[in-house]
């Protein structure tokens, strides 16, 4: 059921969805390989899609810590609503920093994207990552793949680390950036020098 509306929406709307088919588990197993799950309190999915990476997500988090879903198409979002209700749901990924402070979340530990950023206009993009920067605790990591290596430079200016990682075994192969953000000793030591 899932694959046969990821296809649909694909084919209505090619530019939104990014792909033809959804993640395969080898890739989610890559997106959440850098997660400490024994320590997180807050982690936000950015494009859930068919969930994938939601269910991995749900299925090791502590029961305390707080997942927050969002997913901008309305029949996706609602059939992951249905599947597990007891997560939150939002449809505007730019919105993730008035979200967090909406559910009186402190930081996020962790940000996945699923976003196919290659598709969005650069300013779209700038918002995304404008809110992700804001709502990422000092040292957490945003987690997102892509089918390119186009979003390399702009992550490097954002985050004090990129490591990129390569998964052939999806449709298409992708590319997981794994980028942690400057811890604030980091901008201190920065500051001094």
């Amino acid at each position: 059921m899932g694959k046969l509306l990821f296809l649909y929406k694909f084919l209505s709307s090619p530019r939104s969805i990014g792909s033809v088919t959804p993640s395969s588990r080898f890739l989610a197993r890559a997106m959440i390989k850098p997660i400490d799950f024994a320590n997180a309190k807050a982690i936000a999915e950015l494009g859930a899609g068919t969930g994938i990476f939601t269910e991995y997500l749900r299925k090791n988090k502590r029961n305390d810590c707080k997942l927050v879903v969002f997913e901008k198409d309305d029949n996706m979002r609602n059939r992951l609503q249905n599947m597990y209700p007891d997560l939150s749901y939002y449809n505007n990924a730019s919105d993730i920093y008035n979200v967090m402070c909406k559910l009186k979340i402190q930081n996020f530990d962790y940000i996945l994207s699923g976003l196919p950023f290659a598709n969005f206009p650069q300013e779209l993009r700038d918002a995304i990552m404008d809110g992700v920067e804001k709502a990422l605790k000092p040292g957490g990591l945003f987690i997102a793949f892509q089918y390119s290596q186009q979003m390399k430079r702009q992550l490097h200016k954002r985050f004090e680390q990129v490591d990129i990682d390569f998964v052939p075994l999806n449709i298409p192969p992708a590319f997981v950036y794994c980028c942690r953000k400057r811890d604030n000793l980091s901008t201190r030591q920065e500051q001094q020098v």
